[in-house]
């Protein structure tokens, strides 16, 4: 009786999504079932051009289990791919009873050129030899169409389709596996800040650190709701509940208030009260008004706000972030470090929300039997 079975999972029926990121990927899943370990290993061959010294390529691999818990993934992001010659690079990885399904292709990060060919996937035997298993379209000899590549889901899992509006897929003739590759290209992507705290041209040192620190999260809060529907953004999870959008909108605001309390030595004065107010307190009234904007209408005001906050910071320096707000006991330091630290707290609540948003239910017209003639 055979220890392992295994089925292809290539869904061609999928609705694509289609959102903005720095990388993208393609996949193709095959589901496993086995009762004792075997080793796996997915081999292809990758090559890359480009200028950029952040952008990469890999071959990916990701094992999913029956319980829902984490499995084996690898990315190759601890060796990322950035040779312009074509090489075969190899992930290995381990199946066990507890495995589902095993996921492998290929990705690429920022602007480039990412060239794929030859995907190879080998599984351990009962005598411990690996043994080649059928990859659908593994060189890619039937070409890319539309954007499309035959045999191959865009993304990481089969059951979520997604394009990435920065990256052209063609077929190229370039290969070393038959006459055609495949060609992720990627333009127009503006690469995310290096991971540094400070070193912020025309600020004074501590300025500069909380400004690079606000810019990290700000941008983490921009990736999170960057592709999010009408839909996602307006839904409600309760009615106490706040929608995303009003939550980007409190961000902006709550940024505004330290503008003007730490800037100017005061607060809301009556009109801005009118403009601000709702999305400062998030009660009804921001339930009421923060709902049918798309979010890149919230994120202009949020980034609207932010330059304001940079342009103020760096004409102060150290000893203006050390002097004391009397009204309140913090230093010009400590708030802006509350509003550092008020958009960690809202970034995670508004992680929590958007894994509770349930799948949108689409509206179907009611067919009405028509009346029998006699």
């Amino acid at each position: 009786m055979p220890l392992l079975f295994l089925f292809f999972s290539v869904n061609y029926a999928q609705t694509q999504k289609v959102i903005s990121s720095d990388w993208t990927s393609f996949n193709q899943t095959i589901d496993i079932q086995t009762k004792v370990k075997k080793k796996f290993k997915v081999i292809a061959s990758v090559k890359v051009e480009t200028s950029e010294p952040n952008a990469w390529a890999g071959v990916w691999a990701r094992v999913d289990t029956k319980n829902d818990e984490e499995g084996f993934f690898d990315n190759m992001q601890d060796r990322p791919v950035k040779s312009k010659e074509w090489n075969s690079y190899t992930v290995e990885g381990t199946l066990d009873a507890n495995s589902k399904s095993v996921s492998f292709g290929g990705l690429c990060i920022n602007n480039g050129k990412f060239y794929f060919d030859k995907f190879e996937l080998l599984i351990e035997n009962d005598k411990g030899i690996f043994e080649p298993f059928t990859v659908l379209n593994s060189s890619f000899e039937t070409p890319a169409k539309n954007g499309d590549i035959p045999k191959w889901s865009l993304g990481t899992s089969k059951d979520a389709i997604v394009k990435v509006k920065e990256y052209k897929i063609t077929s190229d003739k370039s290969s070393v596996d038959g006459k055609s590759s495949i060609l992720l290209e990627g333009t127009g992507i503006k690469p995310r800040p290096q991971a540094r705290i400070g070193n912020v041209e025309g600020a004074s040192p501590k300025i500069a650190d909380m400004i690079s620190m606000l810019e990290d999260l700000k941008a983490r809060v921009e990736r999170t709701v960057k592709n999010m529907s009408q839909y996602e953004i307006d839904y409600l999870h309760d009615e106490e509940a706040n929608r995303i959008g009003a939550l980007v909108m409190h961000l902006a605001t709550a940024e505004k208030y330290y503008q003007v309390f730490t800037f100017e030595n005061r607060d809301f004065n009556e009109e801005e009260k009118k403009i601000w107010n709702n999305a400062l307190n998030l009660d009804q009234g921001g339930r009421d008004e923060f709902k049918g904007h798309p979010i890149q209408y919230y994120l202009d005001i949020y980034n609207e706000v932010r330059a304001k906050t940079i342009e103020e910071l760096k004409k102060r320096d150290d000893a203006w972030f050390a002097e004391v707000q009397l009204k309140y006991d913090m230093t010009n330091q400590y708030c802006w470090f509350h509003v550092m630290e008020h958009q960690s707290s809202h970034l995670g609540q508004i992680l929590f929300l958007k894994k509770r948003i349930p799948p949108e239910q689409k509206e179907q017209k009611k067919i009405l039997p028509q009346e029998i003639k006699k």
